[in-house]
């Protein structure tokens, strides 16, 4: 894991397309659209209301959140400061590095959010504990004040 802050995660708006008769496309391409190859989509949704997903840091995995349907807001962390972005247009997507901690809240009814995911799904990837995280990020810290 790097020393990666919640500043490089921004919002990125995708291409999008409008005709009045025929509604809107929006489009995502590979190292064009996105700095990374997607490698791995999937969404979540009928999410219960009051409940959450996320809550989980990736080592190297780098992503793109879109709220395709509804809306939902993403809290990064990145053991120093928090962000919350507010995900409601399928037209902008959340830019997530790695060594992010995200937890994904307040999705609406029929809400559908969609990953777009640099690498494919790796158990050992992830990091599902706060305080492993942050011990992770303070060793990354520490390592880089040596060098």
């Amino acid at each position: 894991m790097n020393n990666k802050t919640v500043y490089d995660c921004c919002m990125l708006q995708l291409n999008r397309h409008h005709t009045d008769r025929q509604g809107n496309l929006t489009v995502v391409e590979n190292n064009t659209t996105i700095p990374f190859p997607i490698r791995r989509v999937y969404y979540l949704y009928d999410v219960p209301g009051g409940l959450g997903r996320g809550g989980h840091a990736h080592r190297v995995q780098q992503q793109l959140i879109v709220a395709v349907s509804g809306s939902f807001s993403v809290t990064l962390d990145d053991g120093n400061v928090k962000r919350t972005f507010f995900l409601n247009h399928p037209y902008q997507g959340l830019l997530v590095t790695d060594g992010i901690w995200n937890t994904l809240e307040d999705f609406s009814s029929g809400a559908v959010c969609m990953v777009l995911a640099s690498d494919r799904y790796d158990e050992s990837e992830y990091v599902r504990e706060y305080d492993e995280f942050i011990k992770i990020k303070n060793e990354a810290e520490q390592n880089s004040n040596h060098v």
